[in-house]
């Protein structure tokens, strides 16, 4: 017996949902949307609206007491015959570069030696997170200025086998330094990322290496370092950008002014002078344009490359 309908039937021979379902979808779909509605406005107004506005501003005069006028690339041109901005720029590269490798070689050895399930792991592995929470607040910076201060721990502690030390800050050969040591103290998120990587590496690949004969250190650059390339790159990256973008610390301990002889003048601090202090606004937008640009070439640079020395498990 069969059933007569007038539904149409599709090509596919599918019939349509019935109406009550296509309103339930729709209802279901607008409470979606209602609880996407906050993010997309903060997406909007907090995100691509100062986004869009500073793009903008960075081709204008503007003072923030009166209305942008319109300068063309004048700002950019302004950058290169700035000795404050060239100097800026070679502190950031230079703090880049030394501590990001060392804060990730500190991390990966220290993740390792933590993988060999110590007692109390849960303890050290927290002690050690810890600066990592702390390393870009104020009252480490302040403490950070403390002991490298004129009289500060380490020239107590230098005074007690009879070295005279100077004040660490404001000596433009070590102020930068200081602020790279303090970066790599705060190893900790890197190191448990580091560490979660390290405890998915198969334990049978050590024993049939040492098996073979292999030491500890052929075992770690033969079987860990090649196998944890995918978690260095990951830590690679944000690490490189969180180091371009370091204000804090320079803020606080050299008052904001740069350190002696600009060693501590980060391009963020230099940038901030600009727009809050100089008013510079226009100038200022154009630098974070600018500091933009360089962290998306770095981060290209890093997948370019990536190719050649990051190994995934699938490959």
């Amino acid at each position: 017996m069969s059933t007569v309908t007038d539904r149409p039937v599709p090509a596919g021979g599918q019939l349509p949902p019935p109406a009550p379902a296509r309103r339930r979808r729709r209802s279901q779909a607008g409470i979606a949307h209602v609880f996407l509605t906050p993010f997309l406005l903060g997406l909007v107004l907090i995100t691509a609206g100062p986004l869009l506005a500073s793009l903008y501003l960075a081709f204008t005069d503007y003072d923030m007491l009166s209305a942008p006028s319109f300068v063309g690339i004048e700002n950019f041109e302004r950058m290169f015959a700035d000795q404050n901005w060239r100097a800026s720029v070679s502190v950031t590269l230079r703090y880049v570069v030394i501590s990001v490798p060392l804060q990730l070689a500190f991390a990966l050895l220290l993740a390792a030696g933590l993988d060999k399930g110590i007692r109390g792991l849960s303890f050290y592995r927290s002690a050690f997170y810890l600066p990592s929470l702390l390393g870009s607040s104020v009252a480490i910076a302040i403490l950070w200025r403390q002991i490298f201060g004129d009289s500060g721990l380490i020239n107590q502690a230098l005074a007690l086998i009879g070295i005279e030390g100077s004040s660490w800050l404001q000596n433009p050969d070590t102020a930068l330094s200081t602020l790279i040591v303090l970066n790599v103290w705060t190893f900790g998120s890197p190191m448990v990322i580091f560490l979660a990587g390290l405890r998915q590496i198969p334990e049978e690949l050590y024993e049939a290496a040492r098996v073979d004969g292999a030491g500890k250190i052929r075992e770690f650059r033969s079987i860990t370092m090649p196998l944890i390339t995918p978690i260095i790159f990951f830590n690679l990256i944000l690490q490189t950008i969180g180091s371009f973008q370091a204000f804090t610390q320079a803020h606080i301990i050299s008052g904001g002014l740069g350190g002696p002889l600009n060693s501590t003048l980060f391009y963020t601090l230099y940038l901030y002078r600009q727009a809050f202090v100089n008013y510079n606004m226009g100038y200022a937008a154009a630098m974070a344009w600018v500091l933009l640009v360089v962290i998306a070439v770095f981060t290209a640079v890093y997948f370019l490359t990536s190719k050649y020395w990051v190994h995934y498990g699938d490959e």
